[in-house]
């Protein structure tokens, strides 16, 4: 099995062999912000970083096509959709809400949460175990939700 980093490099690869203009673009800007963390950590990045900051880009893609839309501005809505299309293509199967349901229950169980003053210490550990599966505001709402607050 190929890591993370090498598929992101063959996906490179393909990208300026193809002229793909989109997936070029997404992977230059995925791999600055790659280059700038290992310069901050003064290491290579692990694999569980790089998915990280593949869930930041993907993040990022999410927020401006909010707000593109709101500007009224479908062009580069649409751009940033297919931005995250593709960022999402490296990450691994995002969980349905009744897995994400059943997950948080889980934690919510083991933590022994009670209440809304609990929400701290079941997200931290939610997004430990769901890194790179969930996104964090949906495990919010889902938390939010079953602690009452």
């Amino acid at each position: 099995m190929t890591s993370l980093s090498q598929r992101l490099d063959q996906a490179f690869k393909e990208a300026l062999r193809g002229k793909q203009a989109v997936a070029l673009s997404t992977l230059r800007m995925l791999k600055t912000a790659v280059r700038h963390r290992e310069v901050e950590l003064k290491r290579q990045v692990t694999e569980e970083e790089l998915l990280v900051l593949i869930n930041t880009q993907a993040k990022q893609r999410r927020e401006a096509i909010i707000e593109y839309g709101k500007a009224g501005r479908p062009d580069l809505a649409n751009k940033e959709e297919e931005e995250l299309s593709f960022l999402l293509s490296f990450l691994p199967p995002q969980l349905s809400q009744e897995e994400l349901e059943e997950v948080v229950s889980r934690i919510i169980q083991e933590a022994g949460a009670a209440g809304p003053k609990d929400l701290g210490k079941v997200m931290k550990s939610a997004m430990a175990q769901l890194q790179g599966r969930a996104d964090g505001k949906v495990v919010q709402e889902i938390v939010r939700r079953r602690l009452g607050s």
